[in-house]
């Protein structure tokens, strides 16, 4: 199984709606993967390593899938309309990364 990691990296004054990106966002992002988006789990950022440091990311995203060529099989027809909603939730760029999930649920 890989992960799909999008990560949105915390700046001052850059716009996050966490309510769109988890009610309207991954939900299209899920219904446009269909299968191919085993699941997915978002989290909202609250603190860094050190106390009362900020966030590394505001949010992040992540998408499991069976494989790579599963996610880009899922997502690589519906990518511009899922990269054109971006905008709806925010102003950030996201990060990505793929990862191979060596310990985690079956």
């Amino acid at each position: 199984m890989i992960k799909v990691s999008v990560m949105y990296p915390n700046k001052a004054g850059a716009r996050f709606d966490h309510a769109y990106y988890r009610d309207k966002h991954m939900p299209l992002v899920q219904a446009r993967m269909g299968a191919a988006c085993r699941f997915y789990t978002v989290d909202k950022g609250l603190a860094g390593g050190a106390p009362g440091e900020p966030p590394t990311y505001v949010a992040m995203c992540h998408i499991y899938c069976d494989s790579v060529e599963a996610f880009q099989a899922g997502f690589g027809p519906h990518a511009k309309e899922i990269l054109a909603d971006i905008p709806n939730y925010t102003d950030l760029a996201p990060v990505l990364q793929i990862s191979d999930v060596v310990v985690g649920q079956p």
